[in-house]
């Protein structure tokens, strides 16, 4: 496994040659959304059975990312499901994997993308919507490398392009989960929510939280405010005092900007629901539920075609269905608090929930 590095365009320009030459191949680049075939989500396939190899050929899969793959949110969940497909497939022999991380410049980011193509990769992730433009300026230069983007539903098909993956994860379902589970749990009647950017998964998570809130408790306050950053920790942990100050008993954030929040919440002795990875392990006794992305069976969905000479074209959704997103619970919570999450969750399966968001 290989980790490059990208010195930021901020630097002289000397500097910045230099880096370019020694960077290192970043990890698999995300695919761009198929809009049309997003409801049917090739997640919905059965993963392989616990322990079993992978019926794959060796592969070299690059992905970049904005944050680190110990975030604790975004990239580590995506990042934890590389590792545990190189797992099941026999090791780096058969899967190797190189990354790229903390890339918040998309003009480095871009620069990573195109080295890792043209080194050779065969899969190309950049995890990230704001990587989108760089992506398909990049794409047409590699037909036969496939490339992948989310949280994303447009494959570039339209633009002649059939060499592109797209993902997204369907937030709001386990949202509006955590929402029910927030009512139930509040005492004081106040919710405090810390946004990151009012954009892609963070914005579905959020509206899908105050849909539920509101579905268990219309009386309910639940107080959103964004911080304009994905990773700014100290900002994350002043949205969550102003929250407490406000009354707010309960709290929830998206992003990897959370640690912050999640260190107040801990001082304050605040329960916070997660999403996107488990971060219990900064508060075992904080963290009492959590929406986890699991995008195993999309990268595996996306290798397998890749080596059946499909490099592209596909749009992927992580649902509640089809297992891309799960519910994970602490066993300190009240019994009726998780039941009646729980029923949320069956029936946002069933169909029976539908969640209207912007």
């Amino acid at each position: 496994m290989s980790k490059r590095l990208f010195w930021p365009l901020t630097l002289l320009v000397a500097l910045a040659l230099i880096a370019a030459q020694c960077a290192a191949p970043a990890t698999e680049a995300p695919p761009p959304a198929k809009t049309e075939e997003a409801a049917p989500a090739k997640t919905e396939e059965a993963a392989p059975a616990e322990g079993a190899a992978l019926d794959i050929e060796p592969i070299r899969i690059a992905i970049v990312m904005p944050s680190t793959t110990t975030d604790l949110a975004w990239s580590q969940a995506i990042f934890d499901a590389l590792l545990r497909i190189q797992e099941e497939a026999g090791g780096e022999d058969v899967v190797e994997i190189a990354y790229s991380e903390t890339m918040f410049n998309v003009t480095d980011a871009a620069a990573a993308l195109r080295d890792y193509a043209a080194d050779g990769y065969d899969l190309v992730i950049a995890h990230g919507t704001q990587y989108g433009s760089s992506l398909f300026e990049i794409a047409p230069d590699f037909p036969d490398t496939s490339f992948a983007w989310g949280t994303a539903t447009d494959t570039g098909e339209g633009e002649g392009l059939h060499n592109i993956f797209a993902y997204e994860a369907r937030a709001e379902q386990g949202g509006y989960v955590n929402g029910v589970l927030a009512a139930s749990l509040s005492k004081s009647g106040v919710i405090g929510v810390v946004g990151p950017v009012e954009a892609g998964d963070a914005k579905l998570y959020i509206d899908g939280f105050v849909a539920g809130a509101k579905a268990t408790n219309p009386d309910i306050t639940v107080n959103v405010s964004y911080t304009g950053s994905f990773g700014d920790t100290a900002l994350a942990a002043e949205a969550a005092n102003t929250h407490i100050n406000a009354g707010a008993d309960v709290l929830t954030g998206s992003a990897q900007q959370v640690v912050g929040a999640i260190g107040v919440a801990k001082e304050k002795n605040v329960p916070w629901l997660g999403t996107q990875s488990d971060q219990s392990p900064l508060a075992p006794d904080i963290v009492v539920a959590t929406q986890l992305y699991d995008w195993h069976d999309t990268l595996l969905d996306m290798i397998k075609k890749h080596q059946a000479g499909e490099l592209g074209g596909t749009a992927y959704q992580l649902t509640l269905k089809n297992g891309g997103l799960t519910m994970l619970y602490s066993d300190s919570l009240p019994e009726e608090a998780v039941a009646a999450a729980k029923e949320a969750e069956a029936g946002i399966i069933s169909g029976e929930i539908t969640i209207d968001i912007e």
